[in-house]
């Protein structure tokens, strides 16, 4: 027998480009699985016991797991392929939905759970509800809100963005909502969805996170820093703003024009090399970058990911950035 080829599930989007060029999303390409039989019983032990499949459900063996990603995308790789093997085993009629069709659609995801989310359009029965790792969701589910994807019935990309907005907190939903902007979700058929689902739960918080998703978002980062800024009542900061330096047209992640107070989100990842150049060339591009904006006039603070662990101490930088202008 020969053993499937790992596939790298997911994409990262490149993060220095200017905003809006080139938003299609990254779908992920689920590895192939081997279906235990009889007569592949021993077969399938040697594989097993010499690390070249791994079982990941009774009965639905998967290659092993890259070694050398990352947390987060770790737990997508391990999420799509458990969604890989409920795809082998399961019997009744159901879409994928959630976080688990965000994942299929491409769109970002932070803090994911280990858990594989599938809709379906009747209620399941006792021992179905018993598996930790598969969440049965039941409703009834319009066939505008159907489709397929990579040969899996998924629900759609607005669907998806509403399904996630009602259960997942606010900063996790305006991540999975800004990247299915950016995918090409139709803001009138999430209108439409979210009017049919008025009176049920998480709505009220779906329609926060939705008001405030846009396309012009540029990473996961940018998203939860403008969902913390939100949180605190602070005004909505402009994405993608484009202004004039002395070294030309630059992008801010985001800014209030108004006062000339930017953020700009640094996710680490463009310094590290590979496919974004020498770090230490990058790093004095940088530099070059934020004089040229102070000497225009802008107060620019310099988010990282450390600094979304601490809500309350972001916003103190941001007020007095903002208390500090004319």
């Amino acid at each position: 027998m020969q053993t499937p080829t790992p596939a790298r599930s997911f994409v990262q989007p490149p993060t220095d480009r200017r905003p809006g060029d080139d938003r299609a999303a990254s779908r992920p390409v689920l590895p192939l699985a081997v279906r235990f039989t009889e007569e592949r019983r021993a077969e399938l032990a040697r594989h097993t016991d010499s690390g070249a499949l791994e079982r990941v459900r009774r009965g639905v063996y998967l290659p092993p797991r890259a070694a050398n990603s990352g947390p987060a995308e770790s737990r997508r790789e391990q999420v799509l392929r458990q969604m890989t093997a409920v795809a082998e085993r399961l019997t009744t009629t159901y879409w994928f939905s959630h976080t688990s069709a965000a994942l299929l659609h491409g769109c970002w995801t932070w803090h994911l759970a280990d858990i594989v989310h599938v809709t379906q359009l009747r209620a399941p029965k006792g021992a179905q509800v018993r598996d930790p790792r598969l969440r049965r969701h039941w409703t009834v589910l319009p066939r505008r809100d159907r489709t397929e994807l990579v040969g899996l019935p998924v629900t759609t990309l607005e669907r998806t963005v509403v399904d996630c907005a009602r259960g997942l907190t606010g900063a996790q939903a305006l991540v999975v909502a800004d990247s299915g902007l950016r995918a090409g979700a139709d803001p009138a058929v999430i209108q439409a969805i979210l009017e049919e689902s008025a009176g049920t739960r998480g709505v009220r918080r779906a329609r926060s996170v939705v008001a405030l998703a846009d396309a012009r978002a540029e990473s996961p980062g940018e998203s939860i820093v403008r969902w913390i800024i939100h949180d605190a009542g602070l005004p909505a900061p402009t994405p993608g703003l484009a202004v004039d330096t002395r070294l030309g047209r630059r992008w801010l992640d985001l800014a209030w024009p108004e006062l000339k107070v930017a953020i700009e989100f640094d996710g680490a990842v463009k310094y590290a090399g590979g496919d974004f150049g020498d770090p230490d060339e990058r790093l004095w591009h940088e530099k070059l970058r934020h004089d040229a904006l102070v000497e225009a006039g802008w107060v620019v603070l310099r988010v990282v990911w450390a600094d979304l662990t601490d809500p309350d101490a972001l916003v103190r930088r941001v007020r007095e950035a903002m208390r500090r202008r004319p």
